[in-house]
């Protein structure tokens, strides 16, 4: 029987076997030491570690994105933690102005080894300034690598890899995801950035999804298997740089794909996943439009009920993927 870990605690078992494993590792962020972070992601390690290597920060995701970018140029490996996804707006200065450009600037004589982890998406009643996913945002900025893990095994395999690579790395970590369960090797390992994976093979419809929404429509999967509609679910783990091949593989098969996210339509990530689609070899294999089902264009509501429907639910991925199959749309 595989050992398993919430993907929470696959998060915070990377974290700490990469700091065993490496002394110029270490966390910085808001009431990520005693206190454990907003999550509890690093809840115990100041005891291991002590308040030199997790370390407490003034309210300022400017200064802890400063801090990282500063510290990674020194030689150091740092972890920086910002509490809501929409929190990093504050510190985009740092993160695109100077962190994303200074490798390139210096032609390669200058590296930026940081991860910046935050939690994103709905879901928990916390509205509209507590629930963004503003993945694309980074997507778009050159310099900056963007990983958005579906599972606990994804979660520590993904966060090893990118405290190791030498590039400055958004880690994405969906808020609902924290408590979701799946096997976990205990010995460290990595999984490469940029590589798509096929987590569901399927030969009627692509259903390309990321983060939280891998989940639903892996679910979607299962109940649409039992209406005869075999979906083939792909998430590419890292939206950037995008690993295509597997998803044009994937459409080329099925001739259909939806693409899921939780982010707002439009200019989301699904819009470059379609433009991705439409400018393959894919193309001439598509019987039927692309659809996106995505967040609508709004805040975030506070009503649970109103929250739930802004994003996409199982029940919305069954019916898109299913009128997509009968050739309805």
């Amino acid at each position: 029987m595989p050992r398993e870990l919430t993907y929470l605690e696959a998060v915070r078992e990377a974290l700490q076997q990469e700091m065993r494993r490496d002394e110029r590792v270490f966390v910085i962020g808001e009431d990520v030491g005693v206190y454990g972070g907003a999550f509890g992601v690093t809840r115990g390690m100041v005891e291991e570690f002590g308040e030199e290597r997790i370390i407490d920060t003034p309210i300022s995701e400017l200064g802890i994105a400063g801090a990282i970018t500063g510290a990674a140029l020194t030689g150091m490996r740092p972890v920086g933690e910002i509490m809501f996804m929409d929190f990093t707006t504050l510190a985009a200065e740092q993160l695109v102005n100077q962190a994303a450009k200074i490798r390139f600037m210096f032609g390669g004589n200058a590296t930026v080894p940081f991860v910046l982890r935050t939690p994103a998406g709905s879901g928990t009643g916390a509205a509209a300034q507590h629930s963004q996913s503003l993945e694309n945002w980074f997507v778009h900025v050159p310099g900056l690598k963007v990983v958005m893990p579906s599972t606990p095994y994804d979660a520590k395999g993904l966060l090893v890899a990118s405290i190791r690579d030498d590039n400055p790395v958004m880690f994405i970590e969906n808020k609902l995801l924290y408590k979701s369960r799946g096997p976990v090797p205990e010995e460290i390992y990595t999984l490469p950035l940029s590589v798509s994976e096929v987590k569901r093979e399927g030969r009627d419809v692509t259903i390309v999804a990321t983060a939280i929404m891998v989940q639903r429509a892996l679910e979607a999967a299962r109940q649409l298997a039992e209406m005869g509609i075999e979906v083939e679910v792909v998430d590419p783990r890292t939206l950037k740089p995008l690993d295509r091949q597997p998803i044009i593989a994937s459409v080329i098969k099925t001739g259909r794909v939806l693409i899921v996210h939780e982010a707002c339509k439009t200019g989301g990530f699904g819009g470059e996943l379609a433009a991705v689609i439409a400018g393959s070899e894919a193309f001439d294999f598509l019987d039927a439009p692309i659809i996106r089902l995505a967040g609508r264009d709004m805040p975030i509501p506070y009503n649970r009920t109103l929250e739930y429907h802004t994003v996409p639910q199982v029940d919305d991925i069954v019916q898109a993927a299913r009128k997509l199959a009968e050739g309805s749309v």
